[in-house]
């Protein structure tokens, strides 16, 4: 979990060594498959992540940047703007920005419009939070995904007044977190700050029936197949 309150040295490494050319694609860069639909005896072509906005999936995949931040807000609110029926938020993200993770949780709770939330494969550092952060009794995660739960780092560079400055800043936006884990934490013994803080001094992983005891998701699910016996909820643990 990064956070965005200084200069260049809250770039993660990868970032600052990154060169783009013409001949080779930025090292994010996956392809996007596209989808053909006939509708009304027309052919439809879209790309694929526009089509699961059709059908109200909103994908947070990849590390959390402003450009990621930007997408999925822009696709909450323009699905709010078009009914208020639940959306679907699908995570498999490292994490990233606090700042721009924060936007994304303001805007879930802004927003009318109830978010689910499923992680596919990880949800780490602020992709944890948005997890975490979504509607009561509608957080899931798939049997075999990875959960972890940190603090916030950070660096600064210049005069000991400015390392001051911004080290006041990355512990503020430390208790800050803490208290919307608190909020979120519904486990069956509730977590005090202190107690989340000391749990998050280092990086603290979770397996999904981990993450369901300690109250990051509601429900373990192992197949859209409607079995008792493949649905594990936080009553049965």
């Amino acid at each position: 979990m990064r956070a965005a309150c200084s200069g260049p040295a809250l770039q993660s490494p990868p970032a600052q060594r990154r060169q783009y050319s013409r001949s080779a694609p930025p090292t994010s860069w996956l392809p996007v498959p596209f989808v053909t639909e006939t509708i009304a005896g027309l052919t439809h072509t879209t790309d694929l992540f526009s089509r699961l906005l059709k059908e109200r999936i909103v994908a947070v995949y990849g590390e959390v940047d402003d450009r990621m931040a930007g997408t999925v807000t822009a696709s909450l609110l323009y699905l709010e703007a078009e009914s208020d029926r639940p959306i679907s938020m699908y995570i498999n993200s490292p994490g990233g920005s606090v700042t721009a993770g924060l936007s994304i949780y303001d805007c879930m709770n802004y927003i009318v419009p109830e978010v689910s939330t499923l992680v596919l494969g990880q949800a780490a550092s602020m992709g944890s939070l948005l997890l975490a952060g979504g509607a009561a009794g509608k957080r899931y995660c798939l049997p075999h995904s990875s959960i972890m739960l940190h603090q916030p780092s950070g660096g600064h560079y210049g005069t000991a007044a400015d390392i001051a400055i911004h080290a006041k800043e990355i512990l503020r936006i430390r208790t800050q977190l803490n208290r919307i884990y608190e909020r979120h934490l519904t486990g069956k013994k509730k977590m005090t700050v202190d107690e989340i803080e000391r749990m998050m001094e280092r990086d603290y992983f979770l397996s999904a029936e981990e993450a369901l005891e300690l109250g990051v998701v509601d429900e373990i699910l192992a197949s859209r197949k409607k079995k008792p016996e493949t649905t594990t909820t936080a009553e049965e643990t």
